[in-house]
């Protein structure tokens, strides 16, 4: 895969994975009611996110309703919102920085060296974001996981399992990440351009012999 070409899946993978931890950050899916068990004792569904908690019941209607109060959040609930938003403004910047240093766009510094190096500076932002999704994510579920086999007196089927937003952050997290390493590989080789200046001066130099 030529230069460019990596660049080009790199960046629309990166793309995609921010485009997808936005959508995570947003949905309330992050952790949801649990039907294992016997029976089910409620005809309620309950979801809780970053951002707000919903009910659904059983007719189809869903109500949610803002988290109220900051400071009375749980740590790790503050914690993830704070990794997600670092997340998504680093891949916001990632996805400029990445636009100026690519090969196959004419904006910014024409010195192909100069805009590898930005190229990179954009992958390591995307490579950065994905990092900090996959620590929101993953510590959320760490917590779920822990309030879901603790000892205590709330019956299984009353508890919180992972929901689906959880599942988009860790994709989310692969193809940020993944996309990123990709815009890495954009760094520039001083052997490189010593090789391309030499097959460019051998034509002429055996054109002297003859």
């Amino acid at each position: 895969m030529g230069g460019g070409a990596r660049e080009l899946a790199g960046y629309l993978a990166a793309l995609g994975g921010w485009v997808a931890a936005l959508a995570a950050a947003v949905l309330p899916q992050w952790r949801q009611s649990s039907y294992a068990g016997d029976a089910i004792i409620t005809a309620v569904g309950l979801h809780e996110g970053l951002w707000m908690s919903c009910a659904a019941q059983s007719t189809g209607q869903v109500q949610c309703r803002l988290h109220d109060s900051l400071l009375s959040l749980d740590v790790h609930i503050q914690t993830s919102r704070a990794l997600m938003v670092i997340s998504l403004l680093l891949g916001f910047f990632g996805i400029i920085v990445s636009v100026v240093g690519m090969k196959c766009t004419k904006v910014g510094e024409e010195d192909p060296i100069t805009k590898s190096r930005i190229a990179v500076a954009g992958g390591v932002l995307f490579v950065l974001s994905g990092l900090c999704t996959l620590a929101a994510v993953s510590l959320y579920a760490t917590q779920v996981t822990y309030e879901f086999f603790r000892e205590s007196a709330v019956p299984i089927n009353a508890r919180y399992e992972f929901g689906s937003a959880l599942f988009v952050g860790w994709g989310a997290a692969s193809l940020t990440v993944l996309g990123g390493s990709l815009l890495c590989c954009s760094c520039p080789a001083k052997e490189r351009r010593g090789q391309q200046y030499y097959r460019q001066s051998q034509p002429s130099t055996a054109r002297e012999y003859v």
